[in-house]
Protein backbone atom coordinates (compact mmCIF):
# COMPACT_ATOMS: atom_id res chain seq x y z
CA UNK A 1 0.00 0.00 0.00
CA UNK A 2 1.20 3.06 -0.89
CA UNK A 3 -1.22 5.94 -2.03
CA UNK A 4 -0.96 9.40 -0.49
CA UNK A 5 -2.36 12.79 -1.11
CA UNK A 6 -0.39 15.70 -2.45
CA UNK A 7 1.67 17.12 0.32
CA UNK A 8 3.27 20.24 0.76
CA UNK A 9 7.31 20.71 1.70
CA UNK A 10 9.09 17.20 2.75
CA UNK A 11 8.34 15.37 5.83
CA UNK A 12 11.89 15.92 6.97
CA UNK A 13 11.97 19.60 7.04
CA UNK A 14 11.77 20.05 10.81
CA UNK A 15 11.55 23.91 9.93
CA UNK A 16 9.08 24.86 7.64
CA UNK A 17 10.78 26.33 4.94
CA UNK A 18 10.42 30.23 4.82
CA UNK A 19 9.89 30.47 8.45
CA UNK A 20 12.04 33.30 9.59
CA UNK A 21 11.92 32.61 13.36
CA UNK A 22 13.94 29.89 12.53
CA UNK A 23 12.14 27.82 15.73
CA UNK A 24 11.07 24.35 15.28
CA UNK A 25 7.58 23.72 16.19
CA UNK A 26 5.91 20.57 17.27
CA UNK A 27 2.46 19.39 15.94
CA UNK A 28 -0.34 18.59 18.14
CA UNK A 29 -0.90 14.50 18.11
CA UNK A 30 -4.46 14.45 15.84
CA UNK A 31 -5.52 11.01 17.54
CA UNK A 32 -6.80 11.39 20.94
CA UNK A 33 -8.72 8.30 21.98
CA UNK A 34 -8.80 5.84 24.90
CA UNK A 35 -8.85 2.84 26.13
CA UNK A 36 -11.61 2.98 28.99
CA UNK A 37 -12.37 -0.22 31.23
CA UNK A 38 -16.12 0.96 31.42
CA UNK A 39 -19.64 -0.17 30.42
CA UNK A 40 -19.74 0.46 26.21
CA UNK A 41 -16.50 1.77 25.75
CA UNK A 42 -15.43 2.13 22.27
CA UNK A 43 -11.61 0.93 23.07
CA UNK A 44 -12.52 -1.53 26.19
CA UNK A 45 -9.64 -3.27 27.57
CA UNK A 46 -9.63 -6.56 25.87
CA UNK A 47 -6.28 -8.97 25.87
CA UNK A 48 -4.73 -9.09 23.26
CA UNK A 49 -6.80 -6.38 20.76
CA UNK A 50 -4.46 -3.62 20.34
CA UNK A 51 -1.12 -3.35 18.81
CA UNK A 52 1.93 -0.55 19.37
CA UNK A 53 3.82 0.87 16.38
CA UNK A 54 7.16 2.19 17.74
CA UNK A 55 10.27 3.27 16.99
CA UNK A 56 13.48 2.29 18.93
CA UNK A 57 14.30 5.73 18.17
CA UNK A 58 12.30 7.57 19.07
CA UNK A 59 11.86 9.23 22.77
CA UNK A 60 8.14 9.52 22.91
CA UNK A 61 7.52 6.35 21.71
CA UNK A 62 10.44 4.93 23.93
CA UNK A 63 8.08 6.18 26.86
CA UNK A 64 5.38 3.83 26.09
CA UNK A 65 7.80 0.59 25.66
CA UNK A 66 9.00 1.62 28.83
CA UNK A 67 5.95 1.66 30.54
CA UNK A 68 4.43 -0.99 28.42
CA UNK A 69 7.04 -3.55 30.30
CA UNK A 70 6.98 -2.03 33.70
CA UNK A 71 3.14 -2.54 34.31
CA UNK A 72 3.82 -6.18 32.71
CA UNK A 73 1.46 -5.24 29.47
CA UNK A 74 3.86 -7.40 27.13
CA UNK A 75 0.60 -10.27 26.11
CA UNK A 76 -2.15 -7.46 26.35
CA UNK A 77 -0.32 -5.05 23.81
CA UNK A 78 1.25 -6.32 20.62
CA UNK A 79 4.74 -4.43 19.73
CA UNK A 80 6.19 -3.77 16.86
CA UNK A 81 9.29 -1.02 15.97
CA UNK A 82 9.89 0.52 12.19
CA UNK A 83 13.18 0.43 10.88
CA UNK A 84 15.29 3.43 12.22
CA UNK A 85 15.63 5.17 8.89
CA UNK A 86 13.02 7.92 8.26
CA UNK A 87 12.76 8.95 4.09
CA UNK A 88 10.53 10.95 2.27
CA UNK A 89 8.01 9.25 2.85
CA UNK A 90 7.99 8.58 7.08
CA UNK A 91 9.21 5.75 8.86
CA UNK A 92 9.36 2.53 7.05
CA UNK A 93 9.07 -1.15 8.15
CA UNK A 94 11.69 -3.48 7.99
CA UNK A 95 11.52 -5.97 5.11
CA UNK A 96 10.79 -9.53 5.33
CA UNK A 97 14.54 -11.34 5.66
CA UNK A 98 16.40 -7.67 6.50
CA UNK A 99 18.62 -8.13 9.27
CA UNK A 100 18.06 -5.15 11.56
CA UNK A 101 19.48 -4.27 15.33
CA UNK A 102 16.19 -4.86 18.15
CA UNK A 103 14.15 -8.03 18.24
CA UNK A 104 10.84 -5.80 17.63
CA UNK A 105 11.91 -4.51 14.44
CA UNK A 106 9.83 -6.86 11.88
CA UNK A 107 7.36 -6.29 8.57
CA UNK A 108 3.84 -4.74 9.88
CA UNK A 109 2.37 -8.40 11.46
CA UNK A 110 -1.55 -7.30 11.01
CA UNK A 111 -1.17 -5.29 7.70
CA UNK A 112 1.21 -7.51 5.38
CA UNK A 113 1.24 -5.07 2.30
CA UNK A 114 2.09 -1.87 4.54
CA UNK A 115 5.47 -0.78 4.41
CA UNK A 116 4.93 2.39 6.17
CA UNK A 117 3.37 3.72 9.14
CA UNK A 118 1.71 5.91 6.64
CA UNK A 119 0.02 3.46 5.19
CA UNK A 120 -2.01 2.87 8.63
CA UNK A 121 -2.66 6.56 8.77
CA UNK A 122 -4.08 6.27 5.36
CA UNK A 123 -6.20 3.55 6.53
CA UNK A 124 -7.74 5.31 8.68
CA UNK A 125 -8.39 8.58 6.25
CA UNK A 126 -6.79 8.67 2.42
CA UNK A 127 -6.58 12.46 2.37
CA UNK A 128 -4.84 12.70 5.96
CA UNK A 129 -2.52 15.49 5.70
CA UNK A 130 -0.74 15.31 9.61
CA UNK A 131 2.60 13.74 10.10
CA UNK A 132 2.76 9.91 10.60
CA UNK A 133 4.40 9.34 14.08
CA UNK A 134 5.17 7.06 16.35
CA UNK A 135 4.27 5.81 18.68
CA UNK A 136 0.78 4.88 17.28
CA UNK A 137 -1.44 2.90 19.47
CA UNK A 138 -3.97 0.33 16.97
CA UNK A 139 -7.15 -1.47 17.78
CA UNK A 140 -6.69 -5.09 15.47
CA UNK A 141 -10.68 -5.17 15.84
CA UNK A 142 -11.89 -2.21 14.85
CA UNK A 143 -9.20 -1.35 12.14
CA UNK A 144 -8.55 1.75 13.82
CA UNK A 145 -5.94 4.21 15.55
CA UNK A 146 -6.95 4.98 19.09
CA UNK A 147 -4.14 7.85 19.53
CA UNK A 148 -0.83 8.63 18.74
CA UNK A 149 0.27 10.41 21.70
CA UNK A 150 2.30 9.32 23.66
CA UNK A 151 1.62 11.32 27.01
CA UNK A 152 -1.60 9.74 27.12
CA UNK A 153 -0.98 6.47 26.17
CA UNK A 154 1.59 5.92 28.58
CA UNK A 155 -1.49 7.09 31.29
CA UNK A 156 -4.28 4.87 29.77
CA UNK A 157 -1.59 1.89 30.29
CA UNK A 158 -1.54 3.06 33.98
CA UNK A 159 -4.66 1.67 34.78
CA UNK A 160 -6.46 0.58 31.96
CA UNK A 161 -6.00 -3.08 31.83
CA UNK A 162 -5.51 -3.57 35.56
CA UNK A 163 -8.33 -5.73 36.05
CA UNK A 164 -6.68 -8.16 34.52
CA UNK A 165 -3.50 -7.70 36.04
CA UNK A 166 -1.31 -9.91 38.80
CA UNK A 167 -0.96 -7.82 41.54
CA UNK A 168 2.72 -7.23 41.19
CA UNK A 169 2.21 -5.39 37.87
CA UNK A 170 -1.47 -4.08 39.13
CA UNK A 171 0.29 -2.20 42.08
CA UNK A 172 2.69 -0.47 39.97
CA UNK A 173 1.36 2.94 40.37
CA UNK A 174 3.64 5.27 38.19
CA UNK A 175 1.51 8.53 38.95
CA UNK A 176 0.59 8.30 42.89
CA UNK A 177 -1.77 10.56 44.11
CA UNK A 178 0.40 12.35 46.95
CA UNK A 179 2.69 13.52 43.74
CA UNK A 180 0.52 14.03 41.05
CA UNK A 181 0.84 17.98 41.80
CA UNK A 182 4.38 18.16 41.47
CA UNK A 183 4.36 15.37 38.48
CA UNK A 184 2.76 17.74 36.44
CA UNK A 185 4.54 20.99 37.24
CA UNK A 186 7.23 19.32 36.50
CA UNK A 187 6.41 17.42 33.43
CA UNK A 188 5.48 21.30 32.00
CA UNK A 189 8.99 22.38 31.96
CA UNK A 190 10.79 19.58 31.42
CA UNK A 191 8.68 18.73 28.12
CA UNK A 192 9.27 22.43 26.75
CA UNK A 193 12.69 22.59 27.81
CA UNK A 194 14.39 19.78 27.86
CA UNK A 195 12.37 17.02 26.22
CA UNK A 196 11.69 19.25 23.22
CA UNK A 197 14.21 21.44 23.65
CA UNK A 198 17.28 19.23 22.44
CA UNK A 199 15.04 19.77 18.84
CA UNK A 200 14.60 23.16 19.73
CA UNK A 201 18.28 23.56 19.60
CA UNK A 202 19.11 21.06 16.97
CA UNK A 203 16.15 21.91 14.16
CA UNK A 204 16.88 26.03 14.58
CA UNK A 205 17.91 27.70 11.54
CA UNK A 206 18.60 31.36 12.83
CA UNK A 207 21.49 31.50 15.56
CA UNK A 208 18.70 33.11 17.64
CA UNK A 209 16.73 30.93 17.90
CA UNK A 210 19.64 28.59 18.64
CA UNK A 211 20.94 30.04 21.67
CA UNK A 212 17.49 30.97 22.92
CA UNK A 213 16.69 27.05 23.19
CA UNK A 214 20.21 25.85 23.98
CA UNK A 215 20.61 28.50 26.62
CA UNK A 216 16.79 28.00 28.02
CA UNK A 217 17.60 23.58 27.84
CA UNK A 218 20.65 23.65 29.76
CA UNK A 219 19.54 26.18 32.64
CA UNK A 220 16.57 23.36 32.78
CA UNK A 221 19.38 20.70 33.36
CA UNK A 222 21.26 22.33 35.98
CA UNK A 223 17.51 22.56 37.38
CA UNK A 224 17.03 18.54 37.32
CA UNK A 225 20.29 17.92 38.30
CA UNK A 226 19.78 20.32 41.82
CA UNK A 227 16.75 18.41 42.46
CA UNK A 228 18.31 15.08 42.08
CA UNK A 229 21.21 16.19 44.17
CA UNK A 230 18.90 16.65 47.39
CA UNK A 231 16.20 13.63 46.58
CA UNK A 232 16.62 11.34 49.61
CA UNK A 233 15.97 8.58 46.80
CA UNK A 234 17.30 7.13 43.10
CA UNK A 235 14.22 8.80 41.76
CA UNK A 236 13.26 11.91 41.03
CA UNK A 237 10.96 14.26 43.17
CA UNK A 238 12.17 11.89 46.44
CA UNK A 239 9.51 9.17 45.16
CA UNK A 240 9.71 5.88 47.12
CA UNK A 241 9.65 4.04 43.58
CA UNK A 242 9.39 4.83 39.72
CA UNK A 243 7.11 7.96 38.11
CA UNK A 244 5.99 9.00 35.24
CA UNK A 245 8.75 11.62 36.03
CA UNK A 246 11.31 9.74 35.57
CA UNK A 247 9.98 7.88 32.71
CA UNK A 248 9.64 11.00 30.54
CA UNK A 249 12.89 12.56 31.38
CA UNK A 250 15.02 9.45 31.18
CA UNK A 251 14.28 8.96 27.35
CA UNK A 252 15.53 12.32 26.66
CA UNK A 253 19.05 11.64 28.95
CA UNK A 254 19.92 8.44 27.71
CA UNK A 255 20.07 9.95 24.10
CA UNK A 256 22.09 12.79 25.20
CA UNK A 257 25.63 11.99 25.17
CA UNK A 258 25.47 9.69 21.79
CA UNK A 259 23.03 12.37 19.98
CA UNK A 260 22.24 15.42 20.86
CA UNK A 261 25.31 16.51 22.16
CA UNK A 262 27.42 16.41 18.76
CA UNK A 263 23.83 16.23 16.67
CA UNK A 264 21.65 19.03 18.07
CA UNK A 265 24.45 21.06 19.03
CA UNK A 266 23.80 20.34 22.49
CA UNK A 267 27.53 20.80 23.98
CA UNK A 268 27.91 22.84 26.38
CA UNK A 269 28.14 19.94 28.74
CA UNK A 270 27.53 16.27 28.02
CA UNK A 271 25.68 14.45 30.83
CA UNK A 272 28.66 11.92 31.93
CA UNK A 273 31.22 14.57 32.69
CA UNK A 274 29.06 17.39 33.52
CA UNK A 275 25.94 16.23 35.56
CA UNK A 276 27.01 13.34 38.59
CA UNK A 277 23.58 12.88 39.83
CA UNK A 278 22.02 12.89 36.72
CA UNK A 279 24.47 10.49 34.88
CA UNK A 280 24.00 8.42 38.71
CA UNK A 281 20.19 8.26 37.88
CA UNK A 282 19.88 7.89 34.62
CA UNK A 283 22.27 4.58 35.06
CA UNK A 284 20.30 3.16 37.57
CA UNK A 285 17.30 3.34 35.61
CA UNK A 286 19.26 1.75 32.70
CA UNK A 287 21.37 -0.77 34.77
CA UNK A 288 18.98 -1.87 37.26
CA UNK A 289 14.90 -2.00 36.16
CA UNK A 290 15.04 -4.23 32.80
CA UNK A 291 12.09 -1.87 31.41
CA UNK A 292 14.52 0.85 30.56
CA UNK A 293 17.72 -1.14 29.79
CA UNK A 294 16.01 -3.58 27.34
CA UNK A 295 13.97 -0.96 25.88
CA UNK A 296 17.08 1.04 24.95
CA UNK A 297 18.65 0.48 21.62
CA UNK A 298 21.48 2.75 21.08
CA UNK A 299 21.86 1.52 17.37
CA UNK A 300 18.40 2.37 16.54
CA UNK A 301 18.99 5.57 18.16
CA UNK A 302 22.62 6.94 16.95
CA UNK A 303 21.35 5.71 12.75
CA UNK A 304 18.52 7.19 13.37
CA UNK A 305 18.89 10.96 13.83
CA UNK A 306 22.16 10.90 11.75
CA UNK A 307 21.04 9.47 8.77
CA UNK A 308 17.57 10.86 8.46
CA UNK A 309 17.98 13.87 9.25
CA UNK A 310 19.41 15.31 5.94
CA UNK A 311 18.58 19.29 6.79
CA UNK A 312 21.22 19.43 8.92
CA UNK A 313 23.70 16.08 8.30
CA UNK A 314 23.60 16.05 4.89
CA UNK A 315 26.11 13.12 4.10
CA UNK A 316 24.46 11.03 6.87
CA UNK A 317 27.70 10.32 8.30
CA UNK A 318 27.12 8.51 12.21
CA UNK A 319 29.99 9.81 14.76
CA UNK A 320 31.61 6.76 16.56
CA UNK A 321 31.49 8.22 20.06
CA UNK A 322 31.22 8.59 22.58
CA UNK A 323 32.47 5.15 24.05
CA UNK A 324 30.89 3.42 25.05
CA UNK A 325 26.86 4.42 24.58
CA UNK A 326 26.66 4.39 28.33
CA UNK A 327 28.91 3.97 30.85
CA UNK A 328 28.66 1.67 33.94
CA UNK A 329 27.36 1.90 37.09
CA UNK A 330 30.77 2.27 38.89
CA UNK A 331 32.44 3.90 35.60
CA UNK A 332 33.38 7.24 35.11
CA UNK A 333 35.38 9.16 32.40
CA UNK A 334 38.64 10.08 33.03
CA UNK A 335 38.42 13.68 34.07
CA UNK A 336 35.71 12.15 36.67
CA UNK A 337 38.06 9.88 38.16
CA UNK A 338 40.62 11.94 38.45
CA UNK A 339 38.94 14.51 40.34
CA UNK A 340 38.22 11.54 42.77
CA UNK A 341 41.44 10.91 43.49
Amino acid sequence: MDKAPEQKGSITDWVKPGDKSGEFKRQTSVFRNWIENKPEAEFPPEKGRYHLYVSYACPWAHRTMIVRKLKGLEDFVGITSVHWHMGEKGWRFAEKGEKVAGDLTTPDPIHKDFTHIRDIYFEQDPNYNGRFTVPTLYDKKASKIVSNESSEIIRMFYTAFDDHLEEKYKSVDLFPTKLQKDIEEMNDWVYNDINNGVYKSGFATTEEAYSKAVTTLFTSLDRVEKSLSTSSTPYLLSSPTITEADVRLYTTIVRFDPVYVQHFKCNIRDIRSGYPHLHKWMRNLYWDHPAFGETTQFEHIKKHYTKSHSQINQFAITPVGPLPDILGKDEEVPAVKASKI
